[in-house]
Parts: C-alpha cells; sequence; structure tokens
C-alpha cells in the first residue's frame, strides 16, 4: 500500500503552563521592566515587520501614528474576521496557540499605552473561540491581564468579540463600526484609526499573524527577525495552498520563497491528472498569476511586480479540468452577497458582474458581455469606491480576462460549457 505523503497529527492547544514552559510571556516580563513603550515601536519598525493580513504596511510605523501624550482611553483590536475565501493561516495560529496572539496584543497595547483590547472573530470559529476564552481567562489568573500586570503601572483589559458573518469587517473601519453596534460600514478617511477609531479614541488594528510574531521580535531582536527572510520584508511567513495538489495545507516558510517551491515542494505539486494552469497568489482577491511567474519571490514586493499582490499568502490554485469562468464567478457570486451596499459601483456593479459570468457559463453568453466586464474592472477599480471590497473583487476577473480570455470566447462561440461537456 502506498504511503500517505503526509501524516496529519492534530495537537491540542498549548495551555498557560505548557506555554509558559517554552518561553511564554517572557517578551511581557521585558517590555515591562526594560523597555519604554516607543522603544518597543522603534524595535519592531527596525524589524521591517509588515502587516500580515494584506495590506503589507510597516507595523511599526502604523503604532508610531498613536498620539501618544493624550489623555482618556486608547484601544488595540485584533481583526480575526478572516473570511477571504482560499485563507485559513489565522485559524491555525487562534486554535494551535491562542496565549501566543494574547502575548503579542499585551505588547502592542502597551507599545502605544492601550488600556483595553479585543479580538473581533469570525463568527463560524467555534473551536477558536472556545479556546481564546479558556486562554485570556488563564490569562488574568496568572496576572497577565488586568489591573498592574506583573505589578507594574500598566493595566490592560481583553475580551472576545464574535462577529455576525459579514467579509465587510475584514476593512478595519467596517470592523470598528460592527463593534460599536453599528452597520458594518466602511468609514471616511482621514481620520484614520490611529486617531480616531474605536468610540473616536486612538485605536490600533492588528491582523492576527502580526501580532503573534511581535514576542518573538521583542525576545531575539528585529536583527534576528530579518535574518529568517530571503528579502528585505522581514521575518517568516505563513504560506497555504488550496486546490488541486497532492499536500494542500499551511506552513511557516522564510518571506520570499518562491512559488514554484511552495506549490512543488510543500503542497507536493498538482495530483495526478492534472496541470496547473494559474493560481491567486494571497486570496480570493488577487490578480491571477501563471506558470511563467512561479519563480517569483512571495514577499510584497515581488508578487506586485508580477502583477499581483501577496495579501494573505494563501494561494488558490487553478488547473486545467476547473473553468476559469466557473473558477471566477464564484468568487464574484460571493463579492456580491458581501457588498455592504454602502457605494452604488460595489452595489449594482458586483450583482451586474455576477450575472454576465453565470450568462456566460450557462452559455447565453453575448461577446459584448466580454466588453462590459471589461468595463466594470476599470469602473470598480482603485479609487473609484469607498473601500477595498470591490476593487479587490475585480483583481481576479481582470487578470482572468487577459490570461483565460480563449475559455471565455470558447463559451461565447460554442454556447456552453466545454468544461462540463
Amino acid at each position: 500500500m502506498e504511503r500517505p505523503l503526509t501524516q496529519h497529527i492534530t495537537f491540542p492547544p498549548l495551555g498557560l503552563r505548557a506555554y509558559e514552559a517554552v518561553g511564554g510571556y517572557q517578551s511581557v516580563r521585558k517590555v515591562l521592566k526594560d523597555l519604554a513603550p516607543q522603544e518597543i515601536t522603534t524595535l519592531v519598525k527596525e524589524s521591517n515587520m509588515k502587516g500580515r493580513g494584506g495590506a503589507g504596511f510597516s507595523t511599526g510605523m502604523k503604532w508610531s501614528f498613536v498620539p501618544m501624550n493624550v489623555s482618556g482611553p486608547k484601544y488595540l483590536v485584533v481583526n480575526a474576521d478572516e473570511m477571504e475565501p482560499g485563507t485559513f493561516k489565522d485559524r491555525w495560529l487562534l486554535e494551535g496557540n491562542p496565549h501566543q496572539l494574547i502575548e503579542g496584543m499585551i505588547v502592542a497595547a502597551y507599545a502605544i499605552q492601550a488600556t483595553e483590547s479585543f479580538v473581533f472573530l469570525r463568527w463560524a470559529y467555534k473551536t477558536a473561540a472556545v479556546e481564546i476564552r479558556k486562554a485570556i481567562r488563564e490569562a488574568y489568573d496568572a496576572g497577565y491581564l488586568g489591573k498592574n500586570i506583573m505589578g507594574s503601572d500598566f493595566s490592560l483589559e481583553m475580551h472576545l468579540h464574535t462577529g455576525v458573518g459579514r467579509y465587510m469587517c475584514g476593512e478595519e473601519t467596517a470592523l470598528l463600526n460592527s463593534l460599536e453596534g453599528k452597520r458594518a460600514t466602511p468609514r471616511s478617511k482621514p481620520p484614520f484609526p490611529q486617531v480616531s477609531g474605536l468610540f473616536g479614541r486612538p485605536t490600533i488594528v492588528n491582523n492576527v499573524e502580526t501580532l503573534c510574531y511581535i514576542p518573538h521580535i521583542i525576545n531575539n531582536g528585529a536583527a534576528w527577525f530579518q535574518s529568517l527572510s530571503r528579502t528585505n520584508d522581514g521575518g517568516t511567513k505563513i504560506y497555504g495552498v488550496s486546490g488541486r495538489v497532492k499536500n494542500p495545507g499551511a506552513w511557516e516558510l522564510p518571506m520570499g520563497i518562491t512559488m514554484r517551491e511552495l506549490i512543488e515542494e510543500h503542497a507536493g505539486g498538482m495530483q495526478e491528472g492534472y496541470r496547473f494552469r494559474g493560481v491567486l497568489p494571497g486570496g480570493a482577491s488577487t490578480d491571477f498569476l501563471v506558470e511563467e511567474h512561479l519563480d517569483i519571490k512571495m514577499d510584497f514586493a515581488g508578487v506586485a511586480a508580477a502583477g499581483s499582490r501577496l495579501g494573505t499568502g494563501t494561494m488558490v490554485v487553478l488547473d486545467d479540468r476547473t473553468c476559469p469562468v466557473g473558477f471566477v464567478h464564484n468568487l464574484e457570486h460571493f463579492f456580491a452577497q458581501e457588498s455592504c451596499g454602502f457605494c452604488t459601483p460595489c452595489r449594482e456593479g458586483l450583482p451586474w458582474t455576477e450575472k454576465l459570468l453565470l450568462a456566460i457559463e450557462r452559455g447565453e453568453g453575448r461577446e459584448e458581455d466580454l466588453a462590459i466586464l471589461s468595463s466594470h474592472t476599470k469602473m470598480m477599480g482603485p479609487g473609484n469606491t469607498f473601500c477595498a471590497l470591490a476593487p479587490g473583487a475585480m483583481e481576479p476577473l481582470q487578470s482572468a480576462l487577459r490570461y483565460f480570455r480563449d475559455d471565455f470566447e470558447q463559451h461565447i462561440r460554442e454556447k456552453r460549457c466545454p468544461y462540463h461537456a
């Protein structure tokens, strides 16, 4: 009998004592004893740590925008509303090591002098919710949360907030509106959340993976973090691969690993009988890349130079037996459902796009539909909508029209989907 490529073993998450035994919460002790808040921000900035939520902005730079000489509360909010199709990296961290996130949150909150923090969690992550609640309770009992942490002057409260299932909450200002009990629509910027965020107070919103790196940067230094990378972007990255590969999953690897290494070595290559055609390199709202791009570095600059975005670093592979039209229609159906309806291009344009793609997939498309779809990718592009949801939705479509146009034309010419013959 042929052995499987990988044996998957599930381990329970680390409890407090087990986490402390491998160095957990040492960074909290270090910053409270030896570092001023500004020193932490400078250290994170020097590490060249870029946010792992998709935008790739310098984490330390983002923290530095928080005004320090103001009275009143400040907030730290974790964006754990992981709803990007094809993305599952944060779930891995939340379910496997929740104390690592809590430790990172404490350090980040101390750096910006926040007094209250929230984990905004996707509603469907039931296991993660159980583990986070347990870990928060353990951290309170051990004196890592609450009043005068470890005898210091610093106090921090922490709460778990479970969202109600809208993809829109992945946008940080819509998340803050939802957290305030309002409709999850994006806010106008400026002011930015760092100055006026939750309840109008200075607020930092960071991704789960971003904050999980913070304790290690504090313990080991900026130069160490940079040394883990193959590129100018510091550190490691949790990369994922899904689709018809032999070993789909997620791996922590050096920032800047090539796409070919990820797919062929870690994901085991394509399944028997399937050939690689393209990939969304950073989740559903990124542009397709194709075989000629397999040797690019999977960092923010490398993927951008190839015409896409690193995004969440979780790749969705398209094979030669999956219809690109149907693939993209499925994505646009999701984005059309998840539009908050706040601005006209997104509210009206995404459903129109989805209907045109469905007609083409069913063999009911017309030649002029391709021109309409192409115009939609421009009308809903960056700068024409209130937030990034619609521009993100246009990325897979515009690149599919570029790389797989023959498939669209064949659907229209033959009045059927050739993949469903």
